[in-house]
């Protein structure tokens, strides 16, 4: 199998520097529309474990985020209610922007590095947990490259993607990828033959994860495999960036750690089975905020992320997901 963790990986591969300044700038007009709407937020307990009990972790774009006092998950509250969420998604020029320039350009560094990667991930579990090799669902597959892939190779008998934007599933329709059109909480009629749904980077944006966990648990048969992948709010570049992180901004608002994300799991009925930080990009992004003076690193890190880059920046990274500590983390889990 290939391990995900064994591949060096830049962030300039997943974005190329040329298209970096429109899309900051996209990105920046998608925020101030947002920040026009912050009187019709609404005020959230834990996404996660429901607890009313938090603590004020930062602040970024105006936007408020809070820790939770027993699992730990960062969320953001007061955030968008559900209606412009979705305004937000359906009208985003930085998601649009994505979608026109930078996936097609990054597509075969994404295909190679990330996805591939992915499914033999993914093949694995499969087999070290004995689940079938009939139907792969994806849900929100974005611009489909996950889910091509997996069509192409024929490793399960049929794969199918639920996306509700569009623009998106029109995309992986052109990939050669059967779509249903729906929010996943409308297609459980697609999910009851499901042998193993996917959903990668899907969970941080959610205003309500509970109620998407619960969707699934209700639709899928016993014994299907569950792998999620999201953010880590308790890994390395989280807990040192905050704010400056890049995982931290106005679509993540929710951003859980292992042992949070795993009690929502089992909270509706799923058996976790694996939990890993099999990230490659954290020591970049730290080494980058200390290059540009956004954070003063000690002694220690400096030789690390700085001073010895080429010989122990990638080693690092490897000890970081190797350890849990990783801000990119998968989890896996049967109903």
């Amino acid at each position: 199998m290939n391990n995900v963790t064994d591949t060096p990986l830049t962030e300039s591969e997943l974005c190329p520097n040329e298209l970096l300044e429109k899309q900051e700038a996209a990105y920046a007009r998608d925020i101030a529309r947002l920040q026009k709407r912050q009187h019709e937020f609404v005020t959230v307990d834990c996404p996660t474990c429901d607890s009313a009990e938090k603590k004020r972790a930062f602040t970024k774009f105006n936007f408020e985020f809070q820790r939770c006092v027993h699992c730990k998950t960062i969320y953001m509250s007061p955030r968008p209610s559900e209606e412009v969420m979705a305004d937000y998604y359906s009208n985003s020029e930085n998601y649009a922007y994505w979608a026109k320039h930078i996936f097609p350009a990054s597509e075969n560094a994404r295909r190679e590095k990330v996805h591939k990667p992915w499914l033999d991930k993914i093949a694995s579990y499969c087999q070290q947990y004995g689940a079938k090799k009939g139907t792969l669902v994806e849900v929100g597959p974005g611009f489909g490259t996950f889910s091509s892939l997996a069509t192409e190779t024929g490793y399960f008998n049929s794969v199918l993607a639920i996306e509700p934007t569009p623009e998106l599933a029109d995309a992986c329709r052109k990939r050669g990828v059967k779509v249903i059109e729906k929010r996943v909480e409308d297609a459980s009629d697609a999910l009851e033959d499901a042998d193993v749904v996917v959903a990668f980077e899907v969970l941080e944006h959610l205003f309500n994860p509970n109620v998407f966990v619960s969707s699934l648990s209700q639709a899928l048969k016993t014994g299907a495999l569950v792998v999620f992948s999201c953010p880590n709010g308790e890994g390395f570049d989280i807990s040192l960036l905050e704010e400056k992180s890049l995982a931290v901004d106005s679509e993540h608002v929710n951003l859980m750690n292992p042992t949070s994300l795993s009690l929502l799991m089992e909270k509706h009925g799923f058996t976790v089975l694996d939990c890993s930080t099999p990230g490659r990009l954290d020591s970049e992004f730290v080494r980058e905020a200390a290059l540009k003076g956004d954070i003063q690193l000690d002694v220690f890190l400096n030789k690390i992320l700085v001073e010895e880059w080429d010989n122990l920046g990638w080693p690092f990274q490897q000890f970081l997901a190797a350890n849990g500590l990783s801000s990119h983390m998968w989890i896996v889990a049967q109903k």
